[in-house]
C-alpha cells in the first residue's frame, strides 16, 4: 500500500519570520511494521509550538491552543518533535534522559540497525532503542497504546475440567442374541400357517403354523407308551429317553406337557413362537414339504438393538467400555437415546482409519429400526480439573507450542509450554505456565509477529556492535 504524507506546519511568533515546511513523499510500508512515518519539522524560533495534541495521547491535533472537554489543555508540541502518525503519544513525547540509547533501528522495520544516528534513503531518522525495550530473556514489550489498538487481552491460566465430545456415525443393527429362527428337524409338512407376515410383531408362544411329521409323531406315540406303563413300573425316571427325543426334534414344550396330560398322539403339532418379536423372514407356504434345516421363520426381538459406529483411529486411546453415550437418530431429530459402550471391536479399518464401537440401546417402544442411520456423542475427559487456558491463547507451530506470558507494564514473554486434551474451548497445559499466570487470549499473533521483528533486530544489532 502506497501513502502520501502532507504536513504543513506553520509557526508564528511577534517580531519573527513565519517559517512553513511542506514535506510530502509516497513510500511503501512495510506490512510486518507498526511505525509508518516520522517526519521532522523545524520552525524558528524552535521553542515555538507548532501545533497542540490531545493530552491523552489520542489523534486528536489543533493548530491553535484549545482545551478538553473536561477542560484540561492541549499539550504544545514545539517545533523539532518527531512526528508518529501511528502513535504520536509516544513519539512526541521528549527522550527519556535517564535512559541510555542502545542503537537505533530503521523506522521503516527493516533489518537494518546502527549504532549512531542515522537517516534512510528517504531522509528519515533511525529511531532509538533503549536499554530495556529489549530484554535477555526473551521478552517483548509493546506500547500502551498499541495495545489498546490492537485488542490484546489476557486471562489467567487456571484449572478448568475439560470435557471433550467425540462425534461419530453410525447405524441400528439387530442385538445378535435376540434373534430366533424356526426350521425343522425332521422331513415335516405344513398343514397351514398363521395369518402372519414379515414385519408382524408376534408374542412368544402365539401359533405360527400347523405342521406334520412323522418323526415326531413316532417320538410321541413312544413316549404316550412309556409313560402309561409307568404306572406299573413304578420307576420315576422311566420313560425319560422318549421324552428326550421329542426334545431333541425341538417339538414346543406346550405340546410334550399336553401329551403328559392327554396321553394322546397328536396328529399335527402347533409350533409357536419363541420369543417376542418382529417377523423378520417368513417362508412358510402352506402345504409345503420342509427339509431339516429349512428357515420357516426369523424372529427378532427389537426391545434392545445396537448402535454400531465408527470411530477416528485419534479418538480410540480415549474410550472405554462403559463409558454413556447419548444417540440421535436422523429420523428422531429431537429425541435423544441414551446407552453406553459394550464393545470396542480390536480391529481398525484399513481404508478409512476408523474402529467399530458398539453401544447397547434400550428400544421398549420399537422407534429404532434396523440400518437406520444415527449420529452418537461420546463424552471424554474426566470432571478432575486441570491447568488450562483458552485454545486462543496457544500458537501452534506443529513442532512446539508457545503461549504469550502478560508479565505487565506491556511487557510479554514467549514460553514453551506442553499441551495435553482439548476440549470446550480449552487447552490442558502440563508444563509451561504455572496456575494463575496471565497468557494472552487475543491478538497474541501481532505481539508473536512483533517479537520476532524485534528479536532480529537485536541480532543485527549484536553484529553491528561487535
Amino acid at each position: 500500500m502506497k501513502r502520501s504524507i502532507l504536513l504543513v506546519v506553520a509557526a508564528a511568533a511577534i517580531g519573527a519570520a513565519t517559517v512553513a515546511v511542506i514535506i510530502s513523499r509516497p513510500f511503501v510500508l512495510s506490512s510486518g511494521d507498526t511505525k509508518h512515518a516520522h517526519v521532522i519539522a523545524q520552525a524558528e524560533p524552535a521553542s515555538a509550538a507548532i501545533y497542540y495534541q490531545d493530552p491523552d495521547g489520542k489523534p486528536l491535533y489543533s493548530l491553535t491552543p484549545k482545551k478538553t472537554p473536561d477542560g484540561r489543555d492541549y499539550r504544545a508540541v514545539p517545533a523539532g518533535a518527531d512526528i508518529s502518525f501511528d502513535d504520536p503519544a509516544e513519539v512526541a513525547a521528549a527522550p527519556p534522559a535517564d535512559r541510555k540509547i542502545k542503537y537505533y533501528r530503521n523506522p521503516m522495520g527493516l533489518p537494518d540497525v546502527s549504532p549512531t544516528p542515522k537517516k534512510d534513503s528517504m531522509g528519515m531518522d533511525y529511531i532509538p532503542v533503549y536499554e530495556g525495550d529489549d530484554s535477555d530473556d526473551g521478552s517483548v514489550k509493546v506500547s500502551p497504546g498499541k495495545i489498546q489498538r490492537t485488542g490484546v487481552k489476557s486471562e489467567p491460566a487456571a484449572l478448568r475440567p475439560i470435557r471433550t465430545v467425540v462425534r461419530a456415525p453410525g447405524t441400528i443393527q439387530l442385538d445378535e442374541r435376540r434373534v430366533s429362527v424356526i426350521a425343522m428337524r425332521a422331513e415335516t409338512y405344513l398343514q397351514s400357517v398363521a395369518d402372519v407376515t414379515t414385519g408382524t410383531f408376534v408374542k412368544k408362544g402365539q401359533a405360527l403354523m400347523q405342521v406334520y411329521s412323522p418323526a415326531v409323531s413316532s417320538a410321541a406315540a413312544e413316549y404316550v407308551t412309556t409313560i402309561t406303563s409307568r404306572t406299573t413300573a413304578g420307576e420315576p425316571s422311566y420313560g425319560r429317553g422318549s421324552r428326550q427325543r421329542l426334545m431333541n426334534l425341538d417339538v414346543p414344550d406346550a405340546v410334550i406337557t399336553a401329551i403328559e396330560r392327554t396321553r394322546v398322539v397328536p396328529v399335527t403339532v402347533e409350533w409357536s413362537a419363541p420369543r417376542d418379536g418382529i417377523v423378520l423372514e417368513r417362508n412358510a407356504v402352506q402345504g409345503m414339504r420342509a427339509q431339516p434345516g429349512d428357515v420357516l421363520f426369523r424372529v427378532a426381538d427389537t426391545s434392545v438393538v445396537w448402535a454400531l459406529i465408527d470411530v477416528a483411529e485419534r479418538d480410540l486411546g480415549s474410550l472405554a467400555v462403559g463409558q454413556p453415550v447419548t444417540v440421535r437418530a436422523r429420523s428422531f431429530p429431537t429425541r435423544d437415546f441414551s446407552g453406553k459402550i459394550a464393545v470396542v471391536y480390536p480391529q481398525v479399518n484399513r481404508e478409512t482409519r476408523t474402529a467399530r464401537v458398539r453401544i447397547e440401546l434400550d428400544n421398549s417402544d420399537l422407534a429404532l429400526l434396523p440400518d437406520m442411520y444415527v449420529d452418537a456423542d461420546i463424552e471424554i475427559g474426566g470432571s478432575e480439573p486441570v491447568l488450562a487456558v483458552p485454545d486462543s491463547s496457544v500458537l501452534d507451530t506443529g513442532s512446539r507450542q508457545v503461549v504469550l506470558v502478560d508479565k505487565g507494564e506491556g511487557r510479554f514473554e514467549p514460553r514453551d509450554v506442553k499441551i495435553g486434551r482439548r476440549g470446550g474451548g480449552l487447552i490442558e497445559i502440563r508444563s509451561g505456565v504455572k496456575d494463575g499466570e496471565p497468557v494472552v487470549v487475543a491478538a497474541n499473533f501481532l505481539i508473536d509477529a512483533e517479537s520476532n521483528l524485534k528479536a532480529a533486530l537485536k541480532g543485527f544489532a549484536e553484529g553491528a556492535q561487535q
